[in-house]
């Protein structure tokens, strides 16, 4: 796919690799919309970049449909999805603490499901359907990431990866009968907000781990975005772009 023209939405675009992907894809002709949950995000991405965008909570289905219908009614199918909202809630499954033996809280699990793995399908449902009716050969892409093989502390998180994984291959096989692509892309550890959170003793750690000896950059893992929009051959798998780091 030629990117200059197309249309592209990106879930979770309002900042992080999600602000990343639209800059980037712009840069290279397209016309990205943001989606996000945080009007202060979008103000801020209007104002540095031009990209327009639109509050939509991707765990409601009211709320995807008609910011779906909207989207069309206003500028027409899109030609791209980009995947991209998502959230932790990290946590041991089962965790011994002096006397007391916690369990992982279930409203850690439920929101994490709800952002990960239900917003995808929702997203990915509304952008497929309206590729199909506008006979639109478009592409879907949904971010995964490395944790989807399983990683200590990350239940949910594992479970919503490796899940948007499965949906990735299924959707390939169903659409294409409509010239519709869908890949995955697994990044490592990337130098994002969600990551630089993360407690510096415990990221040197992680860092020692990876082969190429540091955290990724942002716009490594948009580049990989434009690989899979750009490669027409490109569908129903996964792009690992780690620094070649295994958990």
């Amino acid at each position: 796919m030629d990117l200059k023209g197309k249309k592209v939405i990106i879930t979770g675009g309002g900042r992080g690799m999600g602000r990343q992907f639209g800059t980037d894809l712009k840069a290279a002709g397209a016309i990205p919309f943001a989606v996000d949950v945080i009007q202060e995000n979008l103000d801020s991405l209007k104002a540095d970049t031009g990209i327009d965008g639109a509050i939509v909570d991707v765990t409601n289905e009211a709320s995807v449909e008609a910011f779906f219908k909207g989207y069309v009614d206003k500028y027409g199918a899109p030609d791209v999805l980009v995947n991209n909202a998502g959230i932790t809630a990290d946590g041991l499954f089962v965790r011994q603490k002096g006397e007391e033996t916690q369990k992982f809280q279930l409203s850690n699990w439920d929101k994490v499901i709800a952002v990960n793995q239900t917003g995808v399908f929702l997203c990915a449902r509304e952008a497929a359907y309206y590729m199909v009716k506008n006979k639109v050969k478009g592409v879907i892409v949904n971010i995964s990431s490395i944790s989807r093989s399983g990683n200590k502390g990350q239940t949910n998180y594992t479970a919503t990866k490796s899940a948007v994984d499965g949906m990735t291959v299924t959707w390939a096989k169903e659409l294409s009968a409509y010239g519709i692509r869908v890949g995955a892309i697994a990044p490592g550890y990337i130098n994002t907000e969600m990551v630089a959170k993360i407690r510096q003793d415990v990221l040197d750690k992680i860092i020692q781990q990876i082969p190429v000896g540091r955290l990724g950059e942002m716009a490594e893992i948009a580049l990989a975005v434009k690989f899979i929009i750009e490669n027409d051959f490109f569908t129903g798998r996964v792009l690992e772009v780690d620094g070649g780091m295994r958990i």
